[in-house]
């Protein structure tokens, strides 16, 4: 289990490379994971785990930043520092399309994110509050699905 969490945290790193590097050069993640550009030579291949977090956020973009804005207070996505904004991505993606991953894990591994990467001194407290209120959106859709289908969701 804990070699699983590294490895995962590993990937989470390497799809956070990729993420700033096709915001500054504003070529597709998918393209420069496919590629291998983006990323420093040192850090080896691409993980699995990283490549299908940059599909899934590319895929699912809409979605993760109409989640962003809404919950971001007074913050539109052009307005925040790119790392911030891509970690917010990474994370929300795997809070929303993820189901192996606890929510909980998601928002820990982006605020650690944000302490190493982040833009300003703010940001393991500002992506904090951002991803406490997308949780706080995805249990309150989760709930109300429950109560009208008797079944179990994950999502919005």
């Amino acid at each position: 289990m804990t070699a699983k969490r590294h490895e995962r945290t590993r990937a989470r790193r390497a799809a956070l490379q990729v993420l700033y590097t096709s915001e500054i050069t504003e070529a597709s993640p998918t393209a420069i994971a496919e590629s291998g550009e983006g990323r420093l030579a040192e850090d080896g291949p691409l993980p699995d785990y990283a490549l299908t977090l940059v599909r899934g956020i590319e895929a699912h973009r809409c979605a993760i930043d109409d989640q962003l804005v809404v919950t971001s207070e007074n913050w539109s996505l052009v307005r925040m520092p790119i790392v911030d904004r891509s970690i917010l991505r990474l994370a929300a993606y795997e809070m929303m399309y993820v189901d192996d991953v606890p929510v909980s894990v998601s928002i820990n591994e982006a605020v650690e994110l944000a302490k190493d990467f982040g833009g300003e001194d703010e940001s393991p407290r500002f992506v904090n509050g951002v991803l406490g209120r997308i949780a706080k959106r995805l249990e309150d859709a989760a709930a109300a699905s429950d109560s009208e289908e008797g079944g179990e969701a994950r999502g919005v």
